[in-house]
């Protein structure tokens, strides 16, 4: 009996964490270069049940004893395992804004194993020196004269330095050469991520190597100045996923309070004594 409760607050607990997580990318619809997350639901493991009565309890399936009578499987819930953003291209939106750049993905190399293609990034430097990765290009010069993104994290060229630009009067080419008139300035520094789903997430639509070591310049890309890229989020598909993630919460609460009057039931009316 008490199985059950484990099974179904399991189920309760990772839908629950579904919807937060399809809440978050709803609200991120609108936000640049936001990349939706998935999640994956996985079960715990399997437990293999034998009579009481026997001399040892087998663990894993297909195992068997001498002397054992398995009476069969018990699912012991699932959980969230994790969330891996979605690196799907998103839908250009035009600013007509010079400092705005958009990347565009070329033919990209698929993982056979895992399925997943690798894609660019613009590289950005933190105040410790730290690199980021975004897809976000809605950039500005600051004050100081240097081309930085809404979080005030440094853009960088293609040799790792910072972009100082003496204004934002400036034309970019596909290439992601930088000119300031006819004078060509820097280069945009496009970092190029064989494996992205390997890459850590941060807050601002930002990323990170999980070792710590600086992504390789390069892949295949083109930039559009005066377009931003937009969140790559399905609002239709986001809000089915949740009402069917909702649903999934509700059935599993209903299953918890059919358990709950039952040992109501047992507690109160099967032990007593007339």
């Amino acid at each position: 009996m008490f199985r059950g409760f484990y099974t179904v607050g399991s189920g309760m607990i990772a839908q629950q964490r579904r919807t937060e997580m399809l809440a978050n990318n709803m609200a991120n619809a609108n936000t640049p270069g936001y990349k939706a997350e998935q999640s994956t639901i996985r079960a715990f493991p399997e437990m293999f049940m034998s009579r009481l009565d026997a001399a040892r309890v087998p663990t894993e399936k297909g195992l068997s004893f001498k002397g054992l009578n398995p009476v069969g499987g018990l699912s012991t819930g699932v959980y969230m395992h994790e969330t891996l953003p979605l690196f799907a291209q998103g839908q250009l939106r035009e600013t007509e804004l010079k400092t705005d750049v958009a990347l565009i993905d070329g033919p990209m190399d698929v993982n056979e194993e895992t399925g997943v293609a690798s894609t660019v990034f613009f590289t950005l430097e933190g105040e410790n020196g730290d690199q980021y990765y975004t897809r976000n290009g809605n950039f500005t010069v600051n004050a100081e004269g240097y081309l930085t993104n809404p979080s005030g994290l440094y853009v960088l060229d293609a040799t790792g330095n910072r972009i100082e630009l003496p204004n934002d009067d400036i034309r970019i080419s596909e290439e992601g050469f930088i000119f300031t008139g006819d004078t060509q300035a820097t280069t945009l520094g496009i970092a190029y991520a064989a494996e992205p789903d390997t890459l850590s997430k941060r807050d601002n639509g930002l990323f990170t190597t999980a070792d710590g070591q600086p992504l390789p310049m390069g892949g295949t890309y083109s930039i559009q100045q005066g377009f931003i890229e937009g969140s790559n989020v399905d609002a239709g598909r986001t809000m089915t996923d949740m009402l069917t993630a909702y649903r999934a919460f509700e059935a599993n609460q209903k299953i918890l309070q059919a358990y709950d009057r039952s040992m109501e039931k047992a507690v109160n009316e099967v032990g007593r004594v007339n």
